[in-house]
This record gives structure tokens, C-alpha cells and sequence, in this order.
């Protein structure tokens, strides 16, 4: 019995000795097998002259590994490990097949793409890592998002007023929550989106008609999906949140695409979004759509007409002058004449015209920039905007010495153009000479009219219209000013969200230069000596032009106040 039992434990022991023996040799042949696969790939490295790695040292960032959707890695057989600014690292097993080309060139629209060689199992141990990202499976497509036009249509059908967005904002997955919130954009007309985290939600405004306008909130997961699919498609970097980041994308849609300019901003409770929709339809190209008097698109045409000097359009930003200046090239775009512009950024794409755009970190500033064109022998030249000694001497210069220039300039109205140039250092010998004319603008918002009501006009109101009015009685063309006058005010409908008003109009104050002002300027006036001279010449003020408005039906007394104050 010992015996046999003795003999039964030496076979078991036999028996597992040699388990372990070709466990371990099983071990052995796939480690040359490994061995052998990774010296086939290391030898296709070398073939194909493209460097080798086994990837064991390198940190994969799960941001940097989500720039590509798991439907595409899988299926391609490619990964993105390293980025760094607009460049990647990308590591596959096989470059030369169709599918991962095709991603590779995608990658390549947007990303300057450095590929590296390796094994299959080095590259299924980095996919694996897409088991660990929340969202894997949504695709991230880089650098534009394409709104096919039936997709948008459909979008905007369901989407009449802000009332339809906050019903549908709470039932989309990350990625189509995007669309409808850019879709809603475009619908309303809205110039930019505001996405800012606050204590206990997440903000969503438009900015309608240059107002904010609360939207509706987003949950915060929704809300950080949606933040990293911005920074993928504006090429901004995943695992930064602690600096500010500046980024575009594209909407893709017919008839043409709409640039987005996107900022982020660390804040107390998460990083702001601000997109800025520059949209070419809503842009007004032409001069007759900017909301001037007869009298004074007269004028304009005729100093636009003029081969020399400066025509300098002022305001506060937002005001609506760079709008008035694409107006302008517009109007004068032709086939006998070279514009070149200088702009920062460039905001509308206008056909047959050269736009450049500043970018300070090749030395291309204002400057540099006006520098340089003035060798291209243009014939008109806009500058986006006159912010130093520099740029404003160049400007002036090329203004007398045959070009004619547009730009514009940071004064609170018109009569302020002479001074604030003074203040640059500009002598006033070069500024007389040089300015056909300065033209001060704001835009008020215009009634919807749709809803809009009439009221007869408040005394206070009609006493304030006649004290402003009065003077220019001979001048414009404006009903009579007595109590039975009405006045139009904001109503609520859907067509305008409830708000009342609907679009934009500018409201200006222009004068020529005269002999008469040439004079004063060479004093070095103060702002009350030019406003004063100009007006006796016969200058429309922003507030009387917005009385006219007012008077027409336009706009409202509040929106006049708001503005103008």
C-alpha cells in the first residue's frame, strides 16, 4: 500500500514537472516568437525609413489617445500617442494600408503628422487604454464640423425661437448637442455663444443683437464633452485648464462656410467658451444696407470716389466698423484696382481682393505689415485697425502719398479722431492733409415688426426730440414734432424671441475735412473745438441721427438711451 502510494505521488510529481516544463518551454517559443515579430517589424521600419518603437516608455495621454475615435483606431490600426502644439506622433503596423492612409491624411488637414512603426502587440496594449475613456466611442472629427445642408435643415425646422432649443438641449448626446447648439446659433442670428460654468450649472447665452441672452443650463458632463470636442476641432490642448487657449474651426455649409473663433478661459468653477460666429450672410456688404441717411451716403460716395487720403471710422468695439469698412472695399472692389488689406484677424473673406493678417510672432504686425504692402503698389489699402505711433504715421504717410486708406480707430465719437491721433504723436501738419473724413458709428437694435406697437409720445420725450432736432429741422426730412406724434415700442412675439427687436442699425455722425478745419487742426484742438466747428458746418450728431430713426419707426427712445446714454 506505501508503495503504491509512493508510486502515485512520483508520478504526480513526474506528471507536474513536466506541465511546468511545457509551460515554460511554451513560454520560451513565444518569446522568440515576439522576438522574431518585433525584429520583422523593426526590419519593415528600416525599409520604409521610418523610426521603431515598442512604445513601453512612452506616457500615453488618454486626451491625446481620444484626437482619434476608437471606431477609427480599431479599424485602422493606428493611434495617436504624442502631441505637442500642431504636431502628432502617431504609431501603427502598417502605413501603407488604405484605411490607416486615409486617417493618416485626415490627421494631416489639421496636424503636421510624424509616423512611427511597432509591433501588433505594443499597439494592442495602447487601444486597450480606450476601455478608460469616458466617451471612447463618440467621433471627434478634426479641425471643422460639416453640417450637411439636410442636417442643418432639419435642425432649424425643429428650432423656431430659444423655446425649442431649451427642449431639445436636454435629449442629445455630446456630439449632436454641438449642432444644436451651433444650429440654434445660426437660426437666431446670434454673433456669439457663451458657455460658462457657474457654483451649481452650466451656462449656455447667445449674444442676440448685441445683447447676452440666457439660453438654458447644461449638466456637467455635457458640459465637459462638449468642451473637449471644442478644443479637438479648434486644435487647442486636452489637458491644459489652467491658461487661457485661442483656436478657429469651420462650420462646413453651403453656400459658404461659417468661421468660428473660439476662446477658453479658466474661471473660478471651469474654463469659459466664447465662440464668435462670422457668419459672411448676416455681414451687410452693402453701403445702402448700413442704415445712412440720404445725405450722408451722398457724401461717403463722393469722398470714396477720391484716389487719396484717409477716411477713419470710429466707435467703441462692437460698434459695427469693421463692418462699415468691408462695405467700403466692397463698394469699390474692381478689376482696375489693387486693395490690400492688413487685419487681425481677418474676419470675412471678400473675392478679388489680397487680406493679410497680422501674426506677431513672424513680425507681421501692423506695422511691418502697412510696410510691406505699401511696396505691393496698391491702390486702396485697409488697415483693420491704428493702435500705435507707428501704424498711424504709416498710414497717413501712405495717405498722402497717393493711396486711399481706410481704417479705424478707438474714439468715443467722430470729433475725437483729430485729438486721439494727436495724442499718438501724430503731428497735426501730417493729419490735416491726410483725413477726407472721420465717420462715428454705434448700432441700435431696430424693432421687430412684427409686434412692435405705437404710443403717443410722453412730453419729457418730445421735449427732449425738439431741443435736439431743432436745429437740423432744414436739413432732414422728419414728421412733426407735436403731442400727437407716436413713437414705436418693443412688443414680444416668436419671430423675435420675445425680446421686441430684431436686427441692427447704425446710427452715424460723419464731417469732411475743410479748409476751415485744416486750420483749427494745425492748433492742436481740443474734442469741444472740433464737435463745435463740425456741427457749425453743418455735422449730423449720432443722437439727432438716432431721433431721426426714432421718428421713422425704427427704434425705440429706451434703445436710444441705452446706447448713447
Amino acid at each position: 500500500m506505501a508503495d503504491q502510494k509512493l508510486q502515485k505521488n512520483a508520478a504526480t510529481d513526474k506528471s507536474g514537472s513536466g506541465k511546468k516544463r511545457e509551460e515554460e518551454l511554451e513560454k520560451k517559443l513565444l518569446k522568440i516568437r515576439e522576438t522574431g515579430e518585433e525584429e520583422k517589424y523593426k526590419n519593415l521600419a528600416q525599409q520604409l525609413n521610418l523610426p521603431y518603437s515598442d512604445l513601453i516608455s512612452i506616457p500615453i495621454d488618454t486626451d491625446t489617445l481620444s484626437l482619434l475615435s476608437k471606431e477609427d483606431a480599431y479599424s485602422a490600426n493606428i493611434a495617436v500617442v504624442l502631441k505637442k502644439s500642431s504636431e502628432i506622433v502617431v504609431v501603427t503596423i502598417d502605413p501603407n494600408n488604405p484605411a490607416t492612409q486615409k486617417v493618416i491624411s485626415r490627421l494631416s488637414n489639421s496636424y503636421k503628422v510624424s509616423i512611427v512603426l511597432t509591433n501588433p502587440k505594443s499597439l494592442q496594449r495602447i487601444l486597450k487604454r480606450y476601455q478608460t475613456i469616458t466617451g471612447g466611442g463618440e467621433v471627434f472629427e478634426i479641425g471643422a464640423i460639416e453640417i450637411k445642408e439636410k442636417e442643418l435643415s432639419q435642425f432649424e425646422n425643429s428650432i423656431k425661437n430659444i423655446a425649442d432649443i431649451k427642449s431639445h438641449i436636454k435629449k442629445l448626446s455630446a456630439t449632436s448637442l454641438l449642432e444644436l447648439v451651433l444650429a440654434g446659433a445660426l437660426k437666431t442670428e446670434a454673433s456669439d455663444i457663451h458657455i460658462e460654468p457657474r457654483l451649481k450649472e452650466i451656462q449656455l447665452r447667445y449674444r442676440l443683437d448685441g445683447l447676452l441672452h440666457d439660453i438654458t443650463s447644461l449638466d456637467k458632463l455635457s458640459y465637459e464633452k462638449i468642451l473637449n470636442r471644442i478644443k479637438v476641432l479648434s486644435k487647442m490642448k486636452l489637458n491644459i485648464h489652467n491658461t487661457p487657449q485661442d483656436g478657429r474651426l469651420t462650420i462646413r455649409q453651403e453656400p459658404a462656410s461659417i468661421e468660428v473663433r473660439v476662446s477658453i478661459l479658466p474661471s473660478e468653477f471651469g474654463e469659459t467658451i466664447v465662440m464668435r460666429l462670422l457668419d459672411p450672410k448676416t455681414i451687410k456688404k452693402r453701403l445702402e444696407d448700413l442704415g445712412m441717411r440720404e445725405d450722408l451716403l451722398g457724401r461717403v460716395r463722393e469722398v470714396l470716389q477720391k484716389p487719396t487720403g484717409a477716411i477713419l471710422t470710429t466707435g467703441p468695439t462692437g460698434s459695427g466698423k469693421t463692418t462699415m469698412l468691408y462695405a467700403f472695399v466692397s463698394y469699390l472692389n474692381s478689376s482696375e484696382k489693387k486693395i490690400i488689406t492688413i487685419e487681425d484677424p481677418i474676419e470675412y473673406h471678400i473675392e478679388g481682393i489680397s487680406q493679410t493678417q497680422v501674426d506677431n510672432r513672424k513680425g507681421y504686425t501692423f506695422a511691418n505689415g502697412l510696410k510691406a504692402i505699401v511696396r505691393q503698389d496698391p491702390d486702396i489699402i485697409l488697415v483693420g485697425e491704428i493702435r500705435d505711433a507707428e501704424t498711424a504715421d504709416i498710414a497717413l504717410q501712405a495717405a498722402l502719398t497717393g493711396h486711399l486708406v481706410l481704417s479705424t480707430i478707438h474714439t468715443n465719437d467722430a470729433a475725437g479722431t483729430v485729438p486721439r491721433l494727436i495724442d499718438l504723436g501724430i503731428r497735426p501738419q501730417t493729419i490735416a492733409p491726410a483725413i477726407n473724413m472721420a465717420v462715428a458709428q454705434r448700432l441700435v437694435r431696430k424693432l421687430c415688426p412684427n409686434c412692435k406697437k405705437l404710443e403717443k409720445i410722453k412730453p419729457n420725450d418730445l421735449k427732449k426730440i425738439k431741443t435736439a432736432l431743432g436745429p437740423i429741422e432744414d436739413k432732414v426730412k422728419f414728421p412733426n414734432l407735436d403731442s400727437t406724434l407716436e413713437l414705436g415700442f418693443p412688443g414680444k412675439c416668436k419671430e423675435c424671441n420675445d425680446l421686441g427687436y430684431k436686427g441692427r442699425i447704425g446710427i452715424f455722425e460723419a464731417f469732411n475735412m475743410s479748409r476751415e478745419m485744416e486750420k483749427l487742426i494745425l492748433k492742436s484742438p481740443a474734442i469741444s473745438e472740433v464737435r463745435d466747428l463740425a456741427i457749425a458746418e453743418g455735422m449730423i450728431t449720432m443722437l439727432q441721427d438716432a431721433y431721426v430713426k426714432l421718428l421713422n419707426g425704427v427704434t425705440s427712445m429706451e434703445e436710444i438711451e441705452r446706447v448713447l446714454g
